[in-house]
């Protein structure tokens, strides 16, 4: 893909991706797409319900900070500026009392949003302070709930279905997710998500807990509608290794089934895969496809044998996609 031109056709700009997810799998995601462009916005899950990110939502009515902390410590730069806010972001308190476990930049969140009153112009503001390279904006304007059906639960039917609500107890299940819903069934898309997908050359998918970081966004209405219609490319970035319970034995094809099955109508351009975690690459080249796209391999874990994504590996990936 060349690069986009500016407004005035004076000359290339960087392209604008946006990136869907949460958690662990979404700070690998920003920590390498900041290294590749300057015009990067996190498009956030807002369904947390354990930890700091719970008690603040349980106790204020408020979106759960948690996720959106963590995109927002991503996207600080590796200077001293930027690698100390990332820390102090990211610092939880260790003490006897009500503060033990909260995370600094939860509470930070919290406190623009109650003076500001405006998640996004909350969120804008702690990216300043930190200097972040790019925005983090809520998928939601309101905080959600997911409910899985899990398989599994009783031994005496493996094959019956129960419903598990809460992004926790989902993440965290002993049966197997075989598919998520949101609580409100239809809830309102963040009006500056929207407009985002719809002005991206690129959206990223992935990688990080598949049901309850990835697909929640195909299933707010007015967001699934801009993923679906948009002349954004589409690159879907596959897990290194399965999640118990959420993921338990994908192969990984599994995950781009699993993604047709929430949002038939969406199509994918890449999809990018660990060349160490694909055994065969034929049964997953042959679901890319059919949804419209290639597949590129490449070695993207990190060095030390763990399953996570290494960013100056993932980011050369992601620029020999996204950057001509």
């Amino acid at each position: 893909m060349a690069r986009s031109t500016g407004p005035d056709g004076d000359g290339p700009r960087p392209p604008r991706v946006v990136a869907l997810g949460g958690g662990h799998g979404l700070h690998a995601s920003l920590s390498a797409l900041r290294r590749v462009t300057t015009d990067v916005t996190a498009v956030v899950t807002v369904a947390d319900d354990g930890g700091s990110s719970g008690r603040l939502r349980q106790e204020l009515g408020v979106l759960p900070p948690g996720d959106l902390r963590m995109a927002l410590a991503a996207l600080c730069g590796d200077d001293e500026w930027g690698h100390t806010w990332s820390q102090v972001l990211q610092h939880r308190f260790s003490s006897e009392g009500e503060l033990h476990g909260h995370a600094v930049g939860n509470l930070l969140i919290v406190a623009l949003w109650e003076l500001l009153g405006d998640s996004v112009a909350g969120l804008d503001w702690v990216g300043q302070l930190l200097g972040a390279h790019g925005r983090v904006l809520p998928m939601s304007s309101v905080p959600l709930e997911i409910a899985a059906e899990v398989s599994g639960l009783d031994p005496e039917r493996p094959d019956a279905l129960t419903t598990v609500r809460g992004q926790v107890a989902c993440a965290s299940t002993s049966g197997r997710v075989r598919s998520v819903s949101l609580i409100p069934e239809a809830p309102p898309a963040s009006p500056q998500a929207v407009k985002a997908v719809r002005e991206a050359d690129w959206i990223v998918f992935g990688p990080g807990s598949w049901f309850t970081s990835v697909l929640p966004h195909l299933l707010v209405p007015d967001l699934a509608h801009a993923l679906v219609t948009t002349r954004a490319r589409r690159l879907v970035t596959l897990n290194l290794s399965p999640q118990r319970g959420e993921t338990d034995d994908f192969r990984p094809e599994t995950y781009l089934e699993v993604l047709r099955e929430h949002a038939p109508k969406l199509g994918v351009d890449v999809v990018l895969a660990d060349r160490g975690t694909v055994d065969d690459a034929a049964p997953l080249r042959a679901v890319t496809r059919e949804l419209g796209g290639r597949l590129e391999l490449d070695d993207l874990s990190h060095s030390d044998g763990s399953p996570r994504h290494d960013a100056e590996l993932l980011a050369a990936a992601f620029e020999r996609i996204l950057v001509d």
